[in-house]
């Protein structure tokens, strides 16, 4: 009895469809933040659990823009003026932070393949030789889009922030003035990501802005680590305004740092194309609501913490037989 016990198999953890791909035992979910009725425990489990809103992955951008305003930021004194020595290190610095995030998990899981194909979203990896790409190579249209483009126009605006700060030209917020605020600020900070980039990503899939601009983002239906941050131009300098949250409310560099860094390593997450690894049983990088939006194109438009999707009616938990919105059939499906 114990022999047929034993030999049982355990249930796959979750499940694919006849083509192979791979689909998590739950749906795509919303942070419980908005729910109704409030649950408060839910609540603090999403705030303060292991992985939550917190930790590890707001909590890593935190601390990469607290080594970065320590260590790695020119003084107020030399970005009073606009000059290649600082703002060439700037740029540097900001290189090495993308080769490092995007690169190594890039090498984990689609050179080294640590994972091989398990919990993959699309059972393919990178190797489409398709001509809508840049050299014909996925990978290397991405990597191309994400140095050559997103690199310089987010170090654009760190420059013109920290030069702005330098002179006296933004607001600025004090700890010591405004301890609890300040504190509060990097959550309110993660609620406005969510909500310019669900508007900002509506506005590209117009049809005109998706044709000539966000389309090229999408050519990626199988996104990998570097497809995070493979867009148009046009579509960088759109995503990137986030910051100049800064110039008109009040803040400190350090939330500065925050919401930059938010930005500019967060895709890497949505576009792993992975859900892990795990830890404890549970995925600590995934974002399977996103890939939701790669896949079908009209859905899932946001993120997980604010649901305007939901709010919306354009949101797809990935369960039973997609079908397209009506509102946006035309929006590159």
């Amino acid at each position: 009895m114990n022999l047929t016990k034993n030999a049982t198999p355990k249930p796959e953890y979750g499940t694919r469809d006849a083509r192979g791909h791979w689909k998590p035992p739950y749906p795509a979910r919303f942070s419980p933040l908005f729910a109704w009725p409030i649950n408060l425990k839910a609540i603090l489990i999403w705030l303060f659990g292991f992985p939550g809103v917190l930790w590890p992955f707001n909590t890593l951008v935190f601390l990469l823009g607290l080594v970065t305003f320590t260590f790695f930021q020119p003084s107020l004194e030399t970005a009073k003026n606009l000059q290649v020595g600082w703002i060439g290190l700037v740029l540097l610095r900001n290189l090495i932070v993308l080769l490092v995030v995007y690169g190594s998990m890039h090498l984990a899981y689609y050179t080294f393949k640590l994972s091989g194909t398990e919990r993959k979203y699309n059972p393919s990896f990178q190797e489409e030789t398709k001509k809508q790409f840049l050299f014909g190579k996925q990978l290397y249209d991405n990597i191309f889009r994400t140095l050559i483009s997103a690199l310089p126009i987010w170090t654009a605006y760190e420059v013109l922030y920290l030069w702005a700060a330098a002179n006296g030209r933004v607001p600025y917020l004090s700890f010591q003035e405004h301890p609890i605020w300040f504190c509060v600020y990097f959550f309110v900070l993660l609620l406005f990501r969510d909500t310019h980039f669900y508007f900002i990503h509506r506005m590209i899939h117009w049809k005109p802005l998706f044709k000539y601009v966000h389309s090229v983002h999408h050519y990626n239906s199988n996104p990998g680590p570097w497809s995070g941050l493979a867009m148009h131009p046009v579509e960088h300098l759109f995503y990137f305004t986030g910051v100049l949250l800064h110039f008109i409310i009040p803040s400190h560099p350090l939330h500065f740092y925050f919401q930059a860094y938010h930005l500019a390593v967060s895709p890497v997450v949505g576009h792993v194309g992975f859900e892990g690894p795990k830890i404890n049983g549970k995925p600590v990088t995934s974002d399977y609501f996103h890939y939701l939006h790669h896949k079908y194109v009209t859905c899932n438009f946001g993120s997980d913490i604010v649901p305007w999707d939901r709010w919306l009616g354009i949101y797809f938990d990935g369960v039973g037989e997609y079908r397209p919105h009506r509102q946006n059939r035309d929006s590159g499906s």
